[in-house]
Protein backbone atom coordinates (compact mmCIF):
# COMPACT_ATOMS: atom_id res chain seq x y z
CA UNK A 1 0.00 0.00 0.00
CA UNK A 2 1.21 3.48 -0.69
CA UNK A 3 1.17 5.92 2.18
CA UNK A 4 -0.72 9.18 2.51
CA UNK A 5 -0.35 12.24 4.67
CA UNK A 6 -3.40 13.37 6.61
CA UNK A 7 -4.55 16.96 6.86
CA UNK A 8 -3.19 17.03 10.41
CA UNK A 9 0.26 17.56 8.85
CA UNK A 10 2.01 20.58 10.38
CA UNK A 11 4.39 21.12 7.43
CA UNK A 12 7.46 20.53 9.58
CA UNK A 13 9.50 19.57 6.49
CA UNK A 14 11.10 16.43 7.95
CA UNK A 15 9.46 13.83 5.71
CA UNK A 16 10.38 15.14 2.28
CA UNK A 17 14.18 14.86 2.55
CA UNK A 18 14.12 11.31 4.00
CA UNK A 19 12.05 9.84 1.16
CA UNK A 20 14.40 7.75 -1.01
CA UNK A 21 11.95 7.74 -3.93
CA UNK A 22 11.23 11.49 -3.95
CA UNK A 23 7.55 10.66 -3.52
CA UNK A 24 6.83 13.49 -1.07
CA UNK A 25 6.22 17.08 -2.10
CA UNK A 26 4.61 20.14 -0.58
CA UNK A 27 1.02 20.51 -1.72
CA UNK A 28 -1.15 23.59 -1.47
CA UNK A 29 -1.90 23.07 2.23
CA UNK A 30 0.35 20.25 3.44
CA UNK A 31 2.74 17.60 2.17
CA UNK A 32 1.46 14.95 -0.24
CA UNK A 33 2.75 11.52 -1.23
CA UNK A 34 2.72 10.45 -4.87
CA UNK A 35 1.38 6.87 -4.77
CA UNK A 36 3.12 6.08 -8.07
CA UNK A 37 6.51 6.70 -6.40
CA UNK A 38 5.81 5.45 -2.86
CA UNK A 39 7.16 1.98 -2.07
CA UNK A 40 6.87 2.37 1.71
CA UNK A 41 10.68 2.35 1.52
CA UNK A 42 10.67 -1.31 0.41
CA UNK A 43 14.06 -1.95 -1.15
CA UNK A 44 15.66 0.88 0.79
CA UNK A 45 14.80 0.47 4.48
CA UNK A 46 12.97 -1.87 6.85
CA UNK A 47 10.35 0.77 7.66
CA UNK A 48 8.93 3.84 5.92
CA UNK A 49 11.29 6.66 6.77
CA UNK A 50 8.61 9.36 6.61
CA UNK A 51 6.57 7.50 9.24
CA UNK A 52 9.66 7.11 11.43
CA UNK A 53 10.43 10.85 11.45
CA UNK A 54 6.90 12.31 11.52
CA UNK A 55 6.42 14.10 14.86
CA UNK A 56 2.62 14.23 14.62
CA UNK A 57 2.03 10.68 13.31
CA UNK A 58 -0.03 11.88 10.36
CA UNK A 59 1.27 9.40 7.76
CA UNK A 60 -0.87 6.31 7.28
CA UNK A 61 -1.43 3.58 4.73
CA UNK A 62 -3.69 4.64 1.89
CA UNK A 63 -6.50 2.09 1.39
CA UNK A 64 -7.18 3.57 -2.05
CA UNK A 65 -3.74 2.42 -3.19
CA UNK A 66 -3.50 -1.11 -1.83
CA UNK A 67 -0.37 -2.95 -3.00
CA UNK A 68 1.25 -6.22 -2.00
CA UNK A 69 4.86 -6.39 -0.86
CA UNK A 70 5.67 -7.97 -4.22
CA UNK A 71 4.13 -5.03 -6.06
CA UNK A 72 6.07 -2.56 -3.88
CA UNK A 73 9.30 -4.47 -4.65
CA UNK A 74 8.49 -4.38 -8.37
CA UNK A 75 7.81 -0.64 -8.20
CA UNK A 76 11.13 -0.18 -6.35
CA UNK A 77 12.98 -2.01 -9.15
CA UNK A 78 11.27 0.15 -11.78
CA UNK A 79 12.10 3.37 -9.95
CA UNK A 80 15.74 2.44 -9.39
CA UNK A 81 16.07 1.42 -13.05
CA UNK A 82 14.74 4.87 -14.04
CA UNK A 83 17.29 6.51 -11.73
CA UNK A 84 20.18 4.59 -13.26
CA UNK A 85 19.15 5.65 -16.78
CA UNK A 86 18.90 9.33 -15.85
Amino acid sequence: MALKILDTCVNCDVCEPVCPNRAIALGEEYYLIDPARCTECVGHFDEPQCVAVCPVECIVTDPEHAESRERLEFKYRLLTAEESRA
